[in-house]
């Protein structure tokens, strides 16, 4: 594998990370819509423990349901984002701004050929009793 290679799949998965919480952080259903449009299947496929649906909407649902329970909190990166081929994991944490979070999880992301958000299983390692 050549740098440019590692820096081009390094910034894929950067930006598909970046693309993913920026969507989950969309309060606003215009802003949460165009970013679904840009980076997301329309067939992208969602699972985690509390959750499973397919396409946009159902997605832009699940994301809409989550600012209406923590009304206020914010996702973000926990570590760095792993990425080989066409999928990447991370962790991410939902808070506060600026305060440990109240929530953390695990995603793999696997991407479709246009580099958009085509499948996603999620875990939860940190969830409030």
């Amino acid at each position: 594998m050549t740098t440019e290679t590692t820096t081009t799949t390094t910034a894929i998965a950067q930006d598909a990370a970046r693309a993913y919480l920026e969507t989950w952080n969309a309060t606003d259903e215009a802003h949460r819509d165009q970013l679904l449009a840009s980076y997301w299947s329309p067939d992208v496929a969602y699972v985690d423990p509390l959750v499973a649906v397919r396409g946009r909407d159902g997605v832009g649902a699940v994301v809409a349901g989550v600012h209406g329970q923590f009304p206020g909190a914010v996702f973000s990166l926990i570590g760095e984002v792993d990425w080989h081929h066409d999928q990447l994991r991370f962790r991410w944490g939902l808070g506060p701004a600026g305060a440990d979070p109240v929530v953390i999880g695990f995603d793999v992301v696997v991407l479709d050929r246009q580099g958009r958000i085509e499948d996603v299983r999620g875990f939860l390692d940190l969830v409030p009793q």
